[in-house]
């Protein structure tokens, strides 16, 4: 159950935003700036605890940062105890995660972030991944501005070619 004003957040916030604070890169301040007004609930978003941990497989493994860095990073937000940090993974919201996996062919982590956005009454999904717009029941917004997510791509090809 969440705490607070989240009982109806506005969003869902994926793991996508969550990486880029992990390391230095075009989106790191702007992605900072959106998690620090989630945790102080300035933005009602619900930031599930899950996203966290897979932020940091995320960055370790396919973008090489440090695992000191980003567990750093990483415990920094779970330390805050902000009402915003959605803690558990229901059964029911498991096996609604892997129907939405399945019927549209998304990972099922997005097939989670869907499920929790609805049982939350929520249909949008903070996220920079774009495969999630292909599903009607939710909405993807990506909060950063465009100019700066075109650099970081562009910097996460450079990084992947290296």
């Amino acid at each position: 159950m969440l705490k607070g004003n989240l009982a109806y957040p506005e969003g869902i916030l994926d793991v996508s935003i969550i990486v880029v604070i992990c390391f230095d890169n075009p989106l790191k301040e702007h992605g900072i700036n959106f998690i620090h007004d989630v945790l102080i609930q300035k933005k009602h978003v619900a930031l599930p605890v899950s996203s966290i941990i897979g932020a940091y497989h995320i960055a370790t493994r396919y973008l090489k940062v440090s695992k000191i860095s980003a567990k750093k990073v990483l415990v920094g937000l779970l330390v805050t105890r902000s009402p915003a940090l959605y803690p558990s993974i229901a059964p029911e919201l498991a096996i609604d995660a892997l129907e939405y996996a399945t019927y549209y062919n998304v990972e099922s982590w997005d097939g989670y972030l869907i499920s929790l956005a609805r049982s939350l009454g929520t249909s949008i999904i903070y996220s920079l991944d774009k495969e999630l717009a292909k599903v009607k029941e939710v909405s993807v917004v990506n909060p950063f501005p465009e100019e700066a997510v075109k650099q970081y791509h562009e910097f996460i090809k450079k990084v992947l070619k290296s």
